[in-house]
């Protein structure tokens, strides 16, 4: 009875009891959760690959190609911030033009491969970190940088490109600027024989894909081969960046590629050009946009 009178005399339901529950962390979409797996599993791949040669590179101070330094400038001193950075190789070029450098990606391993190159490059100012590009400016402490820099193959793996332009005007300091250089969507139009139109220039619609090879050398995917891609027309991308306060300053438009992306593409001197007696048709573009001083 002793024990009756206790319960009795309690609440019918305790404090614990009818504490509402924590909110759910929002689930990850489907896209980035098999997008991170597939670039995780690229990563040793790519890190022991002819391609990225990590051996050659730590050796032969490999600079960016010389069209983007002409293009930037002197960023001697300067902040930079690498978007969506792989396995830092591009982000490590720029430390050896003088940068201050930052790379961020959403890949766990290949954050931690960068890391490793910078300590063998002496590198000791250029800094890392994991997070996906949407998440950039909280997994930054809110910091500002003088250049904002995205390199080949970055976009299409982004569904949302307002919110990314909003995102990168954020991560600029006043007077500072996004320098991209990107493959020309025009190309993601054309099948591997650069003649055949395969796909619609305007589909905003997730391009979803299985793939067993990554774009390196090297041995097979053999678990996360699917992913999710996303086609972004320039002017859609222009327009974003000057919707988000940016100022643009040049759009260049070229007819070569750093990498072979059509098999009839020819290289000479480090850049794949159509062959001579074919019509060509942009293959790259880069643009610079600056952020007004405050």
């Amino acid at each position: 009875m002793a024990e009756l009178g206790r319960a009795l005399a309690s609440p019918l339901v305790s404090d614990t009891e009818i504490r509402p529950e924590p909110a759910a962390e929002p689930a990850e979409p489907a896209w980035l959760a098999l997008n991170r797996a597939n670039w995780n599993e690229r990563v040793p791949i790519h890190a022991a690959s002819r391609a990225y040669d990590l051996t050659g590179f730590v050796a032969d101070g490999r600079a960016r190609p010389a069209f983007e330094l002409a293009e930037l400038g002197d960023v001697a001193g300067k902040r930079l911030l690498h978007l969506q950075c792989h396995i830092g190789t591009d982000t490590l070029s720029w430390a050896r033009a003088g940068a201050r450098v930052t790379g961020l990606d959403f890949s766990a391993p290949a954050i931690e491969v960068a890391r490793g190159l910078a300590e063998q490059i002496g590198a000791t100012g250029a800094r890392f970190v994991v997070s996906d590009v949407y998440n950039a400016v909280t997994a930054l402490d809110h910091a500002v940088y003088d250049v904002v820099y995205t390199g080949i193959g970055a976009l299409c793996w982004l569904p949302d490109i307002g919110r990314w332009a909003r995102t990168v005007a954020d991560l600029i300091a006043p007077g500072g600027c996004l320098y991209l250089v990107e493959f020309h969507p025009v190309t993601d139009m054309f099948d591997a024989d650069g003649t055949t139109v395969r796909l619609d220039y305007f589909n905003g619609e997730a391009q979803v894909w299985d793939g067993e090879f990554t774009y390196t050398d090297g041995a097979k995917l053999e678990n996360a081969t699917v992913t999710h891609q996303f086609a972004h027309p320039l002017g859609e991308i222009v327009s974003s960046l000057i919707a988000a306060g940016l100022r643009l300053e040049f759009l260049h438009e070229f007819d070569f590629s750093m990498f072979q992306r059509f098999e009839e593409l020819e290289e000479h001197d480090g850049r794949f050009v159509f062959p001579a007696d074919r019509p060509r048709m942009p293959l790259l573009y880069s643009l610079r946009a600056a952020k007004p001083n405050a």
